[in-house]
């Protein structure tokens, strides 16, 4: 009985997952709207490369530990080989190096937060938000 336990414990966990709601960010223009609605609320970048593993992993992680209410934070969701040209917008807007996977947080047009790979930690953000 221990294993259909343990099914059903999954289950449940993932019953209890929050859905996120990505905005897809695909435009340049879509930076000056993230940065208008970061001085009402925090908003969240995620760079994603859909071919790497790695970066799939992080993001399938980000997802399940995830559980800000969406009127707490605005998020955004890059995939980087098809917008490329936008994540080096994104860098050089502000003035962070490109890395992916990677997650910036802007607050009031400025990042205050942003990390990468196994370093990125909701938590942190949650941390974050409180202060």
């Amino acid at each position: 009985m221990g294993l259909f336990d343990n099914f059903l414990k999954s289950a449940d966990k993932e019953e209890n997952k929050m859905k996120i709601n990505w905005v897809p960010l695909n435009d340049k223009t879509q930076l000056s709207e993230i940065i208008n609605i970061s001085s009402d609320k925090p908003v969240l970048i995620f760079k994603h490369s859909t071919r790497c593993g790695i970066s799939r992993m992080v993001l399938k992680n980000f997802e399940s530990d995830y559980d800000i209410p969406e009127t707490e934070m605005g998020l955004y969701f890059l995939d980087l080989l098809n917008y490329r040209a936008l994540s080096q917008d994104i860098a050089a807007k502000f003035n962070v190096m490109h890395q992916s996977p990677q997650v910036l947080v802007i607050k009031n047009g400025a990042v205050i937060y942003h990390d990468s790979h196994d370093y990125i930690s909701v938590g942190k953000i949650k941390e974050l938000l409180k202060s």
